[in-house]
């Protein structure tokens, strides 16, 4: 489904496996090219050490290649499936503040998948994340693999649970 940037951004906001872990989406720029989310912390999501908890961290990551690809594809005619298909995270400090990232997909991001889904029919790539604390102090690193598969026609959509 096409939707405008600021409805899904408020979407994802109050999405429970989000606001629950105080995952916030700042916005989605560039007709869906870039995310900014800001992780807060709270008594919510605060671990044994006071820092942000990890899996809170991991989750946050997990869906925004898949949602700005999916939005890409689908407003270049693509009717397409899009999931992360894996993810490693490696924390590299403590989050004792808030931490955030942006990811951005560009126009190689875009012309390389398109291709792919042109030619073999699925676009399989991992891309990388940073995730920073308030001074701009990196906190993590992510690498999420993003699977697309150009839909064929005739295929009946499915709903995943």
């Amino acid at each position: 489904m096409i939707i405008s940037q600021n409805t899904l951004k408020w979407v994802m906001r109050f999405y429970p496996p989000l606001f629950f872990q105080r995952i916030w989406v700042k916005k989605f720029e560039d007709d869906f090219r870039s995310c900014t989310v800001k992780l807060s912390k709270s008594f919510l999501n605060k671990n044994y050490n006071g820092s942000i908890f990890g899996g809170t961290i991991y989750a946050a990551t997990d869906p925004f290649y898949a949602l700005l690809f999916d939005q890409l594809m689908q407003r270049r005619g693509f009717k397409v499936r899009v999931w992360l298909k894996s993810a490693s995270i490696q924390y590299l400090k403590p989050g004792r503040s808030n931490l955030y990232f942006t990811i951005r997909v560009t126009d190689e991001m875009i012309a390389e998948a398109e291709d792919a889904l042109k030619t073999v029919g699925k676009f399989v790539k991992a891309f990388p994340m940073e995730i920073t604390d308030k001074n701009g102090v990196l906190c993590a690193t992510v690498m999420n693999e993003v699977y697309i598969r150009n839909l064929h026609q005739g295929e009946m959509p499915t709903v995943a649970y």
